[in-house]
């Protein structure tokens, strides 16, 4: 599974907006196997998130550029995540390429590795000194860089505010001991007279969330070594992350342990649920039907900057989106330049304010402080990413990782057999590209 960040809070309020571009520029809807044109044209490939989000960043963008370079049309056409790697891969067959493609930056290694993208300047744009490590490294490959950051969303701790107020919590826990703490009191308080209240909700299959317990403790997924990827799930370090993530489950979570988080704001809007570990939006969604939440909950949750057993904040797994021009774009200057604007400083302003993470660690002072992204910015610069393998995609494929962590979780297998396992079948494809 690739990275993929709903924008439902920002949808929330507007719908589903669409995009009032500049009158240089053509809407292409939903986007068809079409590429780019001649040199009097620039298409660009953006997820439906900028479509539905932030159409005004779009359109300021295509006028500012119109001005630039008033001959040029711009074709913008929106991708669904789940359908963009296929057209990308369709595209990219031909000769008819998109100028400029958008990527999650769990994506863009085998890409890269295999020549799809052409390099750009790192210096050529905005705060590229300060982009976010885990987007910017997604980028880099032998000394080069082959993309530009965009945006980026981690996970914080989700609380209840009403139920931390009745046990006597007017804030959130800053660190790991003190959630413990709480996480008692609200089991002592609602778990006895309720079998189905889980003081922390966390399905067993959740990779994202499970994997930053293992990053807290220095663990690793995979490594390099001598220029080759190997599973590092059975380290010392690694077993030592998942057995704390293990006991948190085994004394706080009252549910089926086989199964994802795909449906986590209509399990936590069911009101059995005092916390959890999620994307920001879902703060929003858990009180709203149209997400699958509670609307009777509605303004009931709150977010917190979620405390590591480290001692430091716990590191999220820093999903974003990143910017490429094709190696086959016929247009590949004006690429650059259309990136350079979309993405300069101003851009991310407007990106702020549509609650989405800036791109670099010096606007992240500028998100709000008391917004539902504050939490979300304190933990991004300890955010990661997944492993830059080229067959990385090939092993969230074969989901080695959610089944491992429900043999953990369910019990099956001990946490020493079940990473054990899993690395044998990391090591069989993560060097396949």
């Amino acid at each position: 599974m690739s990275w993929r960040l709903p924008r439902f809070t920002s949808a929330l309020g507007a719908g589903l907006m669409v995009a009032t571009l500049a009158a240089c520029s053509s809407d292409g809807g939903g986007g068809g196997n079409g590429g780019g044109g001649d040199a009097r044209s620039l298409t660009v490939w953006l997820t439906v998130d900028a479509r539905e989000s932030w159409p005004d960043l779009v359109a300021s963008t295509n006028k500012r550029f119109a001005k630039l370079y008033p001959e040029t049309e711009i074709k913008v056409q929106y991708q669904q995540w789940t359908s963009k790697n296929q057209k990308i891969d369709a595209a990219f067959a031909g000769r008819d390429v998109p100028d400029v493609v958008e990527m999650g930056n769990s994506e863009t290694t085998n890409y890269i590795v295999n020549g799809a993208f052409t390099p750009v300047e790192k210096k050529d744009f905005d705060h590229s000194e300060h982009w976010l490590p885990a987007l910017a490294d997604a980028c880099q490959y032998e000394g080069k860089t082959y993309c530009v950051p965009y945006y980026a969303g981690a996970r914080v701790g989700i609380y209840r505010t009403d139920l931390l107020k009745q046990v006597g919590m007017e804030k959130p826990p800053r660190t790991y001991p003190e959630l413990l703490s709480v996480l008692d009191r609200v089991k002592a308080e609602f778990g006895t007279k309720d079998k189905n209240f889980s003081a922390f909700y966390m399905p067993g299959r959740y990779w994202y969330a499970a994997m930053a317990w293992l990053k807290d403790a220095g663990g690793e997924m995979a490594v390099q070594e001598n220029g080759r990827w190997r599973g590092a799930l059975s380290s010392p370090a690694s077993i030592k992350g998942l057995t704390t993530w293990k006991k948190l489950i085994d004394d706080y979570y009252v549910g089926d342990r086989s199964k994802d988080n795909s449906d986590e704001p209509g399990v936590v809007g069911q009101g059995k649920v005092a916390m959890f570990y999620g994307n920001t939006w879902e703060a929003n969604a858990a009180g709203d039907p149209r997400a699958g939440g509670n609307a009777a909950l509605r303004g009931r949750f709150a977010t917190f900057a979620f405390p590591g057993p480290s001692g430091e904040l716990m590191p999220p797994f820093l999903g974003g989106s990143l910017l490429a021009v094709p190696a086959k774009s016929r247009n590949q200057e004006l690429a650059r330049e259309w990136i350079k604007l979309f993405t300069d400083r101003g851009s991310q302003r407007r990106l702020i304010k549509a609650e989405t993470l800036p791109n670099n660690t010096v606007q992240l002072r500028d998100v709000p402080a008391d917004g539902i992204n504050a939490a979300a910015a304190q933990a991004a610069e300890r955010g990661w990413v997944t492993p830059l393998a080229p067959g990385w995609g090939a092993v969230e494929k074969s989901n080695v990782l959610p089944a491992m962590l429900q043999s953990i979780a369910t019990g099956k297998k001990s946490v020493a057999e079940a990473t054990r396992d899993a690395d044998r079948e990391i090591d069989a494809v993560v060097n396949s590209n």
